[in-house]
């Protein structure tokens, strides 16, 4: 499933356009990547949290010489499943 495919579901649940489906889609979207960056956590009932990890810079290898490189420092934004999701998935 892709926004397309959640606003077109959205809008044939509630009597809505396409199009107003799809900017809300698209605004929910944009209000968690706000969230993301400003380091806050997204807290949705039923389905999760999502929270940014820091990720600290680290010593890998070169899949093709096998030669060491340095790994930057980066952040992950990571889904953790609420429970009723959980229980839905294995239920």
């Amino acid at each position: 499933m892709n926004n397309s495919d959640l606003a077109d579901r959205i809008a044939a649940d509630h009597d809505l356009s396409k199009a107003d489906a799809r900017k809300l889609v698209d605004g929910v979207f944009a209000a968690i990547v706000d969230a993301a960056t400003q380091g806050e956590e997204v807290a949705i009932n039923g389905f999760g949290k999502f929270k940014v990890k820091d990720s600290p810079a680290r010593e890998g290898r070169n899949p093709s010489t096998g030669e060491a490189i340095q790994i930057a420092a980066s952040k992950k934004l990571t889904l953790t499943p609420a429970k009723a999701l959980k229980d839905k998935l294995n239920g």
